[in-house]
């Protein structure tokens, strides 16, 4: 009897601490990810694929004193992939395939995705009140869906701050941020819901409310869950660790851009990554195993129809809708001197990935030229001026 007890005690105890480890690894990293195998084209259509692509490249970027990375791929497969110019203009090291790249606001996607992720695992929903994250917050109608959305009516920090009285030798964080909005207690726009606005704000918040619910700081909690997982080697969200190893940016006239007081604050940018490493996070979403594909399509939603528009945001990720019934789901960036396009078409299962180091506007304007080498994406009032400046530059 005292020996069968004991037998006992021991399993209860080995039971335990493979629960608790299990437990553990399993808090650390939910995401049990699988790559999946890329399309394989015919090398017919491989061939006429690269050439088109080529010489739109020739023609309207490379031309243009581009600087920076480009991949295009169709179902996984990469059809046309190049590195042109220098990481650092002064030291003349090469741009390659693990330089990365600051993503400015194609950062948001990022962000929009970890925060669906929790919804996924009940941690938080889209209808939870702001004021449950941030007790006594001023705004009281305010949602986590109209962060994603950009319905929030909460003003631009970007601005605001730059307005504010706040030292500009002094780098702002998303605590101050935060501190700012409880303070000073900045006028919203518009009534909560009522209509689209992007505003920075909203996702530097969203940032915040990723920290609270899993107890660790957001680049941590990025790169445990989703970009580990998904093997994305050379992505993070940059931290005072990453200086040495971060790119800077430059002015079209080759002279340095100047980091300032806003170049901290994470959720709304400070995403570094390459042009590999994002074809891995696209195909990734086609999976359903970051996020199940149902809860997906709500990021791929339009949520501002008050006024017609080919133009409309869901959860994270910018819509372009077409009379056709063609979609593009995508998202433009600039910081500094930094260019970022990303868009998926997601009827041709078509990526197009272009980063850039060196201020160059024509990579928003390649990148929707690109969209017709897929497919019949008709030609619609371009308003892309407004969506590339419609933060004073910082988008």
């Amino acid at each position: 009897m005292g020996r069968v007890l004991y037998t006992i005690v021991i399993l209860t105890i080995v039971w335990s601490c493979n629960f608790s480890s299990s437990k553990e690894k399993d808090s650390t990293n939910s995401l049990n990810y699988s790559p999946p195998t890329p399309g394989k084209l015919d090398p017919e259509s491989f061939r006429n694929y690269n050439r088109s692509l080529s010489s739109l490249m020739d023609s309207s970027l490379l031309r243009s004193g581009f600087n920076g990375a480009i991949l295009i791929a169709k179902d996984g497969e990469v059809l046309y992939e190049k590195y042109v110019g220098y990481a650092h203009l002064q030291k003349k090291d090469s741009v390659t395939d693990s330089t990365a790249f600051h993503l400015a606001s194609v950062s948001k996607p990022f962000t929009g995705v970890g925060v669906l992720k929790m919804v996924q695992e009940n941690k938080l929903s889209l209808d939870d009140s702001l004021q449950q994250f941030f007790p006594g917050f001023p705004y009281h109608v305010v949602t986590i869906k109209m962060l994603l959305n950009h319905r929030s009516g909460i003003p631009n920090y970007v601005y605001f701050m730059a307005n504010s009285k706040w030292d500009k030798n002094v780098y702002v964080t998303n605590q101050d941020v935060l501190n700012f909005i409880f303070s000073d207690q900045p006028k919203l726009s518009f009534t909560p819901g009522t209509r689209f606005s992007y505003s920075n704000t909203n996702y530097v918040l969203l940032a915040m409310i990723i920290e609270k619910l899993s107890g660790k700081p957001f680049p941590v909690y990025m790169k445990e869950n989703l970009f580990d997982p998904l093997q994305m080697h050379h992505t993070y969200v940059y931290t005072y660790a990453d200086s040495a190893k971060s790119i800077p940016s430059f002015n079209y006239n080759n002279s340095l851009w100047q980091n300032d007081f806003l170049d901290i604050t994470y959720g709304d940018k400070n995403t570094y990554s390459t042009p590999r490493d994002i074809l891995k996070w696209d195909q990734a979403l086609y999976t359903g195993q970051v996020v199940r594909l149902s809860l997906l399509d709500t990021a791929f939603t339009p949520y501002s129809n008050e006024r017609p528009s080919v133009h409309n945001y869901g959860l994270g990720f910018r819509l372009l809708l077409l009379p056709n019934g063609k979609k593009v789901i995508y998202h433009f960036g600039r910081w500094h001197g930094f260019n970022a396009a990303f868009a998926r078409l997601p009827e041709e299962k078509a990526t197009i990935i272009i980063l850039g180091n060196k201020f160059n506007r024509n990579i928003y304007y390649t990148a929707i030229k690109t969209y017709n080498r897929f497919g019949s994406y008709d030609r619609w009032k371009q308003e892309e001026d407004s969506e590339t400046d419609e933060n004073g530059g910082r988008k």
